[in-house]
């Protein structure tokens, strides 16, 4: 019996290795220790391999899509204020004179924004006047710059602010406002005036405004004065900008509107000069005058008005101050018109003059015609006594805009 048990266990031995039971028992053992298996009773449990555990299905991981970073666009900016496509310079605007002119062509300048093809050249002096030539001598600077490399087709004069000073005429002194300091101080104008008619180029001469100090206020009334008369002699064109700085009672005052019709502030502390809204301002009636010299239909053509070349004056006493006055006198009065062109002698500028009222003469036709009185005088008369006396109208007719009667 002990030798058949001794036969018989070699042979188990062997029978497991050829079957691969040990890697059995082997991977069972690793196995009881993660997860405990149902044990399986009978003889034959050891002989019987255990097939291996179905693989754990792992849960497939979705690819989450890469985050596209987008660059950031640009803001889309609107604009309010038009695109102005460049445009070549055609005209240049000279502005000359003391410290007010140079900020009236600062506010020009803000006023010809929209109108590329002007340009503002600013050539002011601000402790210049006419009256100190040994310290600036505005004519013959102006001669200067109308002679220069660059094409002066418009000149702007703003000047008076440090006029109110002696002349010397040799050895005598003269006072300001004077009688022989006019008449050399008108001279100085002349020349001012007579640079720009002798090169034919338009010139605006802007009056002074007032002034906080009454005393110099009433002296640029003077000046003013004689700027107007001059200029406008000499074919210029003068801008008064009195009105426009003064209050209702014509005194000076600091605010007052702007070009947009807001109260503002226009000028500065000192009482004098202005501030940027009050150049604007000032510079709007010069911006008028300039838009019409140049209309963008007519490239900027300044017709140039025929002058004499003694004084600079317009040779046709027409476009002489009270030209067109003495005209319509001579028209009136049936006079020939010699100097006129042809053109305008062809159609008067103004008809024969027929009174609105009294009694029409011989062979004259008359303008009015008298309504007789309404006692006794036709039917006619009666029922404008009616209508307007006592208030009652005429029946109206069939078919009438006043008929209102219904049905029809």
């Amino acid at each position: 019996m002990r030798l058949r048990s001794l036969v018989l266990l070699p042979a188990l031995a062997g029978l497991l290795l050829l079957t691969g039971g040990g890697d059995g028992f082997a991977q069972q053992g690793r196995q009881g220790f993660q997860q405990p298996q149902p044990q399986q009773r009978g003889f034959f449990q050891f002989f019987w391999q255990q097939p291996p555990p179905p693989p754990v299905a792992q849960p497939q991981r979705q690819r989450v899509a890469p985050v596209v970073r987008r660059r950031p666009t640009a803001p889309v900016v609107v604009r309010d204020d038009p695109v102005i496509p460049k445009v070549d310079v055609a005209h240049h605007i000279l502005v000359i004179g003391d410290s007010l002119a140079n900020l009236l062509a600062s506010g020009l300048e803000d006023a010809l924004e929209n109108r590329p093809d002007l340009a503002v050249v600013a050539k002011a002096k601000p402790d210049s006047g006419l009256v100190r030539a040994d310290f600036h001598d505005w004519p013959k600077v102006a001669a200067t710059l109308l002679a220069g490399d660059q094409t002066i087709s418009l000149g702007v004069m703003m000047i008076g602010l440090n006029d109110r000073q002696a002349i010397r005429e040799g050895e005598i002194v003269h006072d300001p406002l004077s009688p022989r300091w006019l008449e050399l101080y008108r001279e100085r104008i002349q020349s001012v005036t007579q640079v720009f008619a002798t090169r034919r180029i338009p010139l605006i001469w802007v009056g002074a405004p007032p002034v906080q100090n009454a005393r110099l206020s009433a002296d640029l009334v003077t000046f003013n004065e004689q700027y107007r008369q001059l200029v406008e002699r000499g074919g210029g064109q003068y801008v008064d900008l009195w009105g426009a700085f003064v209050d209702t009672e014509n005194r000076y005052t600091a605010t007052g509107p702007d070009v947009s019709g807001q109260t503002m502030r226009l000028r500065l502390g000192d009482g004098i000069h202005f501030t940027e809204a009050g150049a604007r301002k000032a510079a709007h009636f010069v911006d008028v005058l300039v838009r019409r010299m140049f209309e963008p239909g007519t490239q900027g053509d300044v017709i140039a008005l025929p002058v004499s070349p003694d004084t600079g004056a317009p040779s046709n006493p027409e476009l002489q101050p009270g030209g067109v006055e003495r005209l319509i006198d001579q028209m009136v009065a049936g006079l020939p018109v010699i100097s006129l062109p042809a053109a305008l002698q062809a159609k008067p500028l103004a008809g024969p003059i027929l009174p609105l009222t009294g009694n029409a003469g011989p062979g004259e036709p008359a303008l009015l015609v008298s309504i007789p009185d309404a006692r006794g005088r036709g039917e006619i008369a009666g029922q404008l006594d009616r209508i307007f006396g006592e208030g009652i109208l005429p029946e109206p007719k069939p078919g009438r805009m006043d008929d209102h009667r219904w049905p029809r």
